[in-house]
């Protein structure tokens, strides 16, 4: 059974970066997207970060071009435009795909276990967020419009960082 450790991907700055550097933590995992009505979630999800960092949270942007065209840029100008709006400090990757053919893996793996309270199955829109524990499984799945600090999400990430 795949965990997250199992997964490599290629970083916002070109290197290859096996998942296994996130062992024993707790990720949340995000499909991003700068020109989308749901960007200011970067805010909460630098806060989220920042604040629970030391006890073992690593939340991981993966942006994506496939809904709305709303990723247009190289990873370079999403690394800018992450930098200078929200002050972005967690580990941002390369350009990637998380539905159809052109899936990558980590994708293939997230969108197939069942999850709640968001359910298995392709990624609906940007900023759908897998929280995966401390044993690299998926916890639980939420949907786009979900806030970085929804209570279900704080009380999910809460349990799992015990």
């Amino acid at each position: 059974m795949p965990t997250l450790r199992d997964f490599r991907a290629r970083t916002i700055d070109g290197v290859d970066r096996s998942l296994a550097d996130f062992d024993g933590k707790v990720a949340l995992v995000v499909n991003v997207a700068s020109k989308c009505g749901l960007t200011p979630h970067y805010a909460g999800l630098e806060k989220l970060f920042e604040s629970h960092a030391a006890r073992g949270l690593a939340v991981l942007g993966f942006p994506c071009n496939q809904f709305g065209a709303q990723e247009p840029g190289s990873d370079a100008d999403v690394k800018e435009f992450c930098s200078l709006n929200y002050g972005v400090t967690f580990p941002m990757f390369s350009k990637i795909e998380v539905n159809g053919p052109g899936r990558h893996p980590l994708y293939a793996w997230l969108t197939a276990e069942k999850t709640a309270p968001e359910g298995p199955g392709d990624i609906k829109w940007n900023f759908t967020k897998f929280l995966v524990g401390r044993d690299g499984r998926v916890a639980a799945r939420f949907d786009p419009r979900t806030e970085p600090g929804a209570p279900d999400l704080v009380a999910a990430l809460e349990k799992a960082l015990g």
